[in-house]
This record gives structure tokens, C-alpha cells and sequence, in this order.
């Protein structure tokens, strides 16, 4: 679990989970720590990190809410930010993805990953789950 893992190493860190159970049901020395809420309307405010991590979640919103997550990360973070999404580069690896893709509303190639990214307005690096 990252939060916890990153408070093993001394680091202040915070969670956002969509699901109140998996909130109820973690660890009592994260209370305060994880917030209820969706990448997309992050409950922060502006400038509150120092780096911002979203590893394989925002493909989970649709289009129109994966933008707005990529613009509330940007919000959020002081300039330091990562995220992975699931992606693809030709189309034999869509076909690949598409025979397991389970949970992803919003998937499709690289490229348009970037222009997503660049149309958010988004400074931070990112990278691509490609099965």
C-alpha cells in the first residue's frame, strides 16, 4: 500500500480512494491520511504537494473526467507530478488489451495519451502500462 509504505520511509503522504469500505477497512494509522474522493474532484488544495503520483487509475474515469483528473493533478501538485495509464502503440497490442481490459473506461494510443495530457495542460512526466 503506497501511503503506508511511503510513511515507513519518513515521507508525509496522502490517499484518495472512491470506495468508503476500503477506507474503513485500512490500516487505524492512516486515518487522516486517506480521503474519500475521486482523482478527477481531488479534496486539496492548490500547491498541496510537492509531487503527485497516479499510477494506473485515471483510465478508470471516462474521457471528458480522465482530462479533468490530469488537470486536478496539475492543481494539486507544486510541479512534480507522475502518471500511468493504460495505453497502446499498434494495434495488435489494442487487440491484446482489449482481451482483458476489465475496469479501463478510457483507453487508447500513446499519441493521443500526449495530446490528452498537453490539451490538460499538463507539466509533470508520465508513462504507459502497454500489455
Amino acid at each position: 500500500f503506497l501511503v503506508k509504505d511511503l510513511l515507513n520511509l519518513g515521507i508525509e503522504s496522502y490517499g484518495v480512494d472512491i470506495s468508503k469500505y476500503a477506507l474503513d477497512n485500512s490500516d487505524k494509522e492512516l486515518a487522516g491520511r486517506l480521503h474519500l474522493g475521486s482523482a478527477d474532484d481531488l479534496p486539496f488544495i492548490d500547491s498541496s504537494f510537492d509531487a503527485v503520483l497516479s499510477i494506473n487509475t485515471i483510465h478508470n474515469l471516462n474521457k471528458k473526467d480522465c482530462i479533468k483528473a490530469i488537470k486536478e493533478i496539475e492543481r494539486v501538485s507544486k510541479g512534480k507530478s507522475f502518471i500511468q495509464v493504460d495505453a497502446y502503440e499498434n494495434l495488435e497490442q489494442k487487440k491484446i488489451f482489449m482481451s482483458w481490459v476489465l475496469t479501463a473506461k478510457f483507453h487508447t494510443y500513446t499519441y493521443e495519451w500526449e495530446k490528452i495530457f498537453k490539451k490538460a495542460g499538463y507539466t509533470g512526466c508520465y508513462n504507459w502500462t502497454i500489455i
